[in-house]
Order: structure tokens, then C-alpha cells, then sequence
């Protein structure tokens, strides 16, 4: 066998890796007394092990001082949602006022909805892929019908050109040149979930500016994963969740970014609650509605502390380990990964994850030759050997080399287990 095939190139690997010690902040499921081979953090990420004492620290302010916790101390809860601000901030490369962490996703991208998905006659429309995740899918067919409009004329889906079910740069363009005029809001992916494509959001906002149309990311599979410069590519707004990548819990709080130009703009449409209006004279509970600046004006209400207080302890290991080197050691998790799929298993699954490093994430999705029936039969064994991936209908395993928390040695794991599966 070639020697970087080999698992002593792995554990060399590993050994070499610089963000290694960030594995021990983590509590890593158990399968038959070790540790699990954990694949699924673009689905659900592990605990941090710092969450515990977060939360707990919320349950001893509540038992010993009840109401007076909003007020007391420096995590006082009635700013706690601000404890996360900063560093979600240089999480998705926004300013500390462009971003909040509410509700959750599907939640937050009616809100944006309200504000930036604005029909009329003329432009109707909203744009955005085929084959989307259902929450976006969903929620932007009840928006169009809200509105009094129609999805089989005023959803326009962007299909799949691209031989792996992927989407060229070169189709949105068309789509977007060829609808434009009645287009009122692009919404897309940052990552499209199934495929795990990676797309160029700047120049996507850049065509949807240039035909007149407003335009929103969900981020679900973004953040955390790869780079973001949401300030300086400037769309509208952009949605995610943090129980993935930003490993902050089942259901956990999800953030919410407004570009400046619009967070203080008290003029814009939106749905009010008393935790958007402005901060200063929210006490005197007037009837009057007046926004807070920033994406903190779209809150509708306080924040569920107890819900926010994972975050805090998973985004204290980002900035340890800063966004930048996260996605080199991805890219080289999945290089290898790539590199071992392709010359010890290519009998047995093809990638249908772009082969550009710059067009993925963390994740390769990949399909097993034989169809569905031997894509469940190798995932349930993987799943009973202690290698946890991900499914997706009809026939796609996702395996997602995480940094925080993933090694090398995972990867030849996985490898090693296909392999005994296929010799069965």
C-alpha cells in the first residue's frame, strides 16, 4: 500500500495537526467503551465541554436570586444575548451591530421575509435553487401565497446543470439575467445542503444588485464552516442555525445578520416585539413602537438565556482557533478524505461534492454504487461499527471531517470500515 494511504500517515498526521488539542474540549460519543467515529457535525455538533458550566451558571443565578439575574452581575440576562454579539460578529465577518442570535432559523427568515421580500405587480418573484432545504422551500411558498400571489408562477427554482445534481456559477447567472426584471428577492444557500456545493456569494449578490432585486443567504451550512465576510459582501440579510458547526445544542438560539445600511434604518417594514424596541425606553412600555438600532431592532422577544448559554462556551473555542485556520485544516481533512475515497474505495462510492476545495466545506457527500438499497446497507453498518455519517434521500451518505473536533485517523477509520463492509 502507498504509505499515505497508510494508517501510521494518519496518526503522523494527527500528531502534526496544531489544532489537535481542541478534540479534548469535547465530549465525544461513546460505542463499545471508545470513542465514536463522529461524522455529523454539519447535522448536529458535539458539546463543548465548557456548556455545562454555562448553563449551570444560569440555573445558580436563577436559584439564588431569581429576577434580580436580569440585573445582576456581568452576565446579567438582560443583556445575555450581547455576550454572544461580538464573536459571532467575527464568526460571519459582520459588524457586532449587523448581527443577533434569536429565535430560530425558520423563525428569523420570516422576519427578513417581512422586511426584504416586498412583491408587487411587477416583481413578484423569488429566486432560488431547486431542490432547497424544505424550511426555505416551505417558507418562502406560504410568503408568495401571503402576498396573494402564486408559487407556480412566482417561485422560480434554479435546476441542477452540473453532472453530480450541482449548480454552475454560469446557470444562476442565466437564471437570475433571465428573470431579474421580475425578481423581488434572491434567496440561496451558502452550502446547499445534500450536495455540500459551496457557492460564491459575492457574486451572487453582485447579479441580483445589478437586475434590482433584494437578496438573503441561509447560511445553516455556512457558518462555522467556512469563511464569511457578510459585511463587505453586503447583501440584505442573511439566517442560520448554531446547533451544527456552532455546536451550541439540540433546537439552539439561531443568529441573524442585517447589513448596516438597513439595521439603522428605522423606516423598514418588519414584525415588532417589545425586545426589538429600542433599549433605552423599552421600560416605559409606550405603545409606540421605536426599533432599536441594528439587527437587535428585529427581536421580538428576551432572550432564552438558557438556550443561549452553549453558544457562549462553543464560540470562546472559535476565537481560540480562529476561522482562518479552521478552514485550512478543512481543506486538508477533505483533501484526504478525497484522496483516500478515490484510491481505495472508487469501486464503491463516487463524490458528488464539487473536486474544487474553494466550491466545498467540511463536507463530501457521496453515493454508494448498487443505488439506495446498498447506500442503507453500508450506512446501518457504519452506524453499528461506531462510524456515525449522515443520510440523505435517496441515496447520498455525508461524511463531514469537522476541525474543531475530527482527525485524520477518523477519516482512515471510515475508510477501513467501507472496505470491510465491501469484502462482506
Amino acid at each position: 500500500m502507498n504509505e499515505t494511504l497508510s494508517l501510521a500517515h494518519a496518526t503522523a498526521l494527527d500528531a502534526a495537526d496544531p489544532l489537535r488539542h481542541l478534540r479534548g474540549q469535547y465530549l465525544i460519543p461513546q460505542h463499545n467503551g471508545a470513542d465514536q467515529t463522529y461524522f455529523v457535525g454539519n447535522s448536529l455538533g458535539l458539546q463543548p465541554k465548557g456548556a455545562k458550566a454555562m448553563v449551570q451558571e444560569v440555573m445558580d443565578l436563577w436559584a439564588s436570586i431569581a429576577v434580580e439575574g436580569h440585573f445582576t452581575g456581568p452576565t446579567h440576562w438582560m443583556n445575555y444575548h450581547r455576550l454572544v454579539r461580538d464573536s459571532l460578529a467575527r464568526v460571519v465577518g459582520a459588524l457586532p451591530g449587523e448581527v443577533v442570535a434569536m429565535n430560530t432559523l425558520s423563525v428569523n427568515l420570516h422576519l427578513m421575509m417581512v422586511s426584504f421580500y416586498r412583491p408587487s405587480q411587477q416583481r413578484p418573484a423569488i429566486l432560488m435553487e431547486a431542490g432547497a432545504f424544505p424550511t426555505d422551500r416551505h417558507a418562502v411558498e406560504a410568503q408568495i401565497r401571503f402576498h396573494g400571489f402564486n408559487p407556480e408562477t412566482d417561485l422560480i427554482e434554479v435546476q441542477p446543470d452540473e453532472a453530480n445534481g450541482t449548480i454552475s456559477m454560469a446557470a444562476i447567472e442565466r437564471a437570475i439575467a433571465e428573470h431579474g426584471a421580475r425578481v423581488a428577492l434572491v434567496l440561496w444557500p451558502g452550502v446547499q445542503y445534500r450536495t455540500g456545493q459551496v457557492f460564491d456569494l459575492d457574486a451572487i449578490t453582485r447579479l441580483a444588485r445589478a437586475q434590482g432585486a433584494n437578496i438573503g443567504f441561509d447560511l445553516a451550512h455556512s457558518v462555522g464552516n467556512v469563511p464569511l465576510a457578510l459585511h463587505d459582501i453586503a447583501p440584505d440579510f442573511a439566517v442560520w442555525c448554531h446547533y451544527k458547526y456552532l455546536n451550541a445544542g439540540p433546537g439552539a438560539v439561531a443568529g441573524c445578520f442585517v447589513h448596516e445600511r438597513h439595521a439603522n434604518d428605522t423606516s423598514l417594514p418588519r414584525f415588532a416585539g417589545w425586545w426589538g424596541h429600542e433599549q433605552a425606553t423599552r421600560f416605559q412600555m409606550a405603545p409606540q413602537f421605536v426599533p432599536e438600532l441594528g439587527a437587535e431592532g428585529w427581536q421580538l422577544s428576551n432572550p432564552p438565556v438558557l438556550g443561549l448559554a452553549p453558544l457562549r462556551a462553543s464560540l470562546a473555542l472559535f476565537d481560540e482557533a480562529g476561522m482562518p485556520a479552521l478552514r485550512d485544516k478543512s481543506l486538508q481533512l477533505t483533501g484526504y478524505l478525497e484522496t483516500m475515497v478515490r484510491a481505495r474505495l472508487a469501486p464503491v462510492l463516487d463524490i458528488i461534492t464539487p473536486a474544487e476545495p474553494e466550491r466545498r466545506g467540511c463536507q463530501l457527500s457521496l453515493r454508494v454504487s448498487g443505488g439506495r438499497a446498498q447506500g442503507r446497507s453500508l450506512f446501518e453498518y457504519l452506524q453499528a461499527a461506531g462510524v456515525l455519517g449522515d443520510w440523505r434521500e435517496p441515496d447520498v451518505i455525508r461524511i463531514s471531517p469537522t476541525p474543531m473536533y475530527n482527525g485524520y485517523g477518523d477519516i482512515h477509520r471510515f475508510v477501513e470500515e467501507v472496505e470491510r463492509w465491501a469484502a462482506a
